[in-house]
């Protein structure tokens, strides 16, 4: 057994050199700070002088040397040899009459003490300042997703919620970076390796789960994992029931934060701590909603809404459902299961409602300001909102996002928005959706090669997502290299399970050229043109302008994503200087 002198906390690990809470050197066998700081080193069993604390021959002056099996380090507050505080000099001259001179053997033997002792010191400061970085504070971290082990796929809403409810617990801690959901739950069932994890994520430290559940019982366990070493810094298992579910959140949270070194203020402890509900009913409810809305597709987003529902519901004052509901009504307008008319005011009610039950809730806010962005073309309003999002949470990649995109399609503010991207990119590096619009982003800000080069990046991280194609089909046709902006429009289309429309498409441009793609897409129209491919760009490029402005003004009454779009896009440069484009700036809010 070692203990650790300063807190006196065991270690069972013989291979453990360094206390895990405070970093000083441990010792074999007790070391309380209440017992000596230091040991004689003497003859091994020599029996002990009655009175004297020495062992029978020990040298009464030999200097007392704290060591261990490892590098020796002495205390701060030790000294070399006691001192003996004496009132007056009388005193001093009367104890150094009667002090018998030291036999020069002994004097001998102090000064090889004194050196060995010396040596000890400086090799243990320097092995305490090169292991002792083990004990550093750690700054970034990766959740990966829990593995459900009950048997049973029907509660892996349960693995995955508690993963992502623990990454949104510990990203409001400041001086946390925590990769997002997304980045990590592509590793899902990956079977890859924690050092490489640890890589492309850039992290420190890797925090695996186990989850089992049994009837109303559940069994968690989680691992801490140094990336670089593959060393498991810190293990723990919890037992809860069901209903005792809500507080597991907020104690591997807290637990977590205290392994990881991080320095709490009274804030971030109140943060770790706060529960949304204390309903255990309504938090699974959420888990099993939020589960739905990360599938991102119309019928789950609808899924997603009547799980949120059942949450309110059981808790009417659960303020993070009511966050979840709007985030799911403006995923089930964005991927084509409601029009925005439909959906758009149902989240804007469900983030407002959000916010009057908890303001500091950064959720709601980004929530608040997509819609504001995409529905109400309240450009200030939705900078205010999101701003206030960041400031609530820094580790919210989302909001830093959906920022980005506000700086660059609407105000312009490219420089400020590219920054966004990088740090919503340092919290959620393989997010599709942020490196897609990113590389949209550098394109529609005149920078070509480097949009292409961060498109092209987005489809190494998964060739089969559909809409980056949408962006590269666009980059291809202002490059002019319409054969790939063809071809690009087609893999979309096969993607999204419709390969009629990609046979169409292909075999349009075969038989009729560009120009000839372009009068079969127009006519055809739906459900060929994504908002993306909007019908305006291909008519403005068949110097049809009334036909463009038709379909303009028919994108902003049904508030259709693309016409946030028009101030940047280069394919409607032929209609500029009319001044309808004018007034459909002024429409749809843009500044002057």
């Amino acid at each position: 057994m070692k203990r650790c002198p300063e807190c006196s906390r065991d270690y069972y690990d013989d291979t453990l050199l360094y206390c895990l809470d405070d970093g000083n050197a441990l010792l074999d066998g007790p070391a309380s700070r209440d017992e000596p700081a230091t040991v004689i080193l003497s003859e091994p069993g020599a029996p002990i002088v009655a009175g004297t604390g020495f062992r029978v021959g020990e040298d009464k002056t030999q200097p007392q040397i704290l060591t261990t099996d490892q590098t020796a380090i002495f205390p701060r507050e030790a000294e070399a040899e006691p001192r003996e505080s004496l009132d007056n000099s009388s005193d001093r001259q009367s104890l150094s009459a009667h002090r018998p001179a030291k036999p020069q053997g002994n004097r001998t033997k102090l000064f090889m003490f004194a050196g060995l002792a010396a040596l000890l010191l400086v090799g243990g400061f320097f092995g305490y300042r090169y292991f002792g970085s083990n004990t550093r504070q750690i700054e970034s971290i990766a959740v990966m997703p829990f593995v459900n082990e009950s048997g049973n796929a029907d509660v892996e809403y349960l693995s995955d919620g508690m993963t992502e409810t623990l990454i949104a617990s510990l990203s409001q801690l400041p001086n946390l970076n925590v990769k997002a959901r997304s980045s990590v739950f592509r590793y899902k069932g990956g079977g890859i390796d924690t050092r490489t994890i640890g890589q492309e994520l850039n992290v420190q430290a890797i925090l695996n789960g186990r989850v089992v559940q049994r009837g109303q019982d559940l069994i968690l366990n989680v691992e801490l994992i140094d990336a670089q070493t593959e060393n498991v810094l810190w293990t723990e298992n919890y037992s809860r029931q069901m209903v005792n579910l809500v507080s597991l959140q907020s104690d591997i949270a807290r637990e977590l934060s205290q392994k990881l070194k991080t320095k709490l203020s009274g804030a971030d402890e109140q943060r770790l701590a706060k529960n949304y509900t204390e309903n255990s009913g309504a938090y699974n409810l959420y888990l099993q909603g939020r589960f739905y809305a990360n599938k991102r597709t119309p019928k789950d987003s609808q899924k997603a809404i009547e799980y949120f529902d059942q949450a309110i519901a059981a808790d009417p004052n659960y303020a993070l459902a009511f966050s979840g509901l709007a985030d799911a009504y403006a995923l089930l307008a964005s991927y084509g299961g409601a029009s925005p008319r439909e959906a758009m005011p149902k989240a804007r009610e469900a983030a407002l409602k959000a916010l009057s039950l908890d303001n500091t809730l950064a959720e709601a806010h980004a929530a608040l300001g997509i819609i504001l962005t995409e529905y109400d073309y309240d450009f200030a309003g939705a900078e205010r909102e999101l701003k206030r999002a960041i400031e609530l949470n820094s580790n919210y990649a989302t909001a830093h996002h959906q920022y980005a995109q506000l700086l660059s399609l609407k105000f312009g503010r490219h420089e400020e928005a590219f920054a966004e991207y990088r740090r919503a990119l340092e919290i959620d590096p393989l997010s599709l959706i942020i490196n897609r619009h990113y590389g949209e982003s550098l394109f529609f800000a005149g920078r070509h090669d480097a949009g292409l080069a961060q498109l092209k990046k987005t489809v190494e991280l998964d060739a089969n997502f559909a809409s980056v194609y949408a962006g590269l089909a666009v980059l291809y046709q202002v490059k002019g290299n319409y054969a790939e902006s063809v071809e690009a429009q087609a893999r979309e289309q096969e993607l999204f399970g419709n390969a009629a429309n990609a046979a169409l498409i292909r075999e349009s441009f075969a038989m009729g050229g560009w120009k000839g793609f372009l009068r079969v897409v127009t006519e055809v129209r739906e459900p060929i043109l994504s908002p993306m491919h909007n019908a305006a760009a291909f008519h403005a490029e068949l110097g049809k302008k009334d036909e463009a402005f038709a379909e303009l003004n028919k994108a902003y009454e049904n508030r259709q994503y693309y016409i946030a779009l028009i101030r940047v896009d280069p394919r409607l440069d032929p209609l500029r200087n009319d001044p309808r484009f004018q007034e459909l700036l002024r429409k749809v809010g843009f500044p002057e």
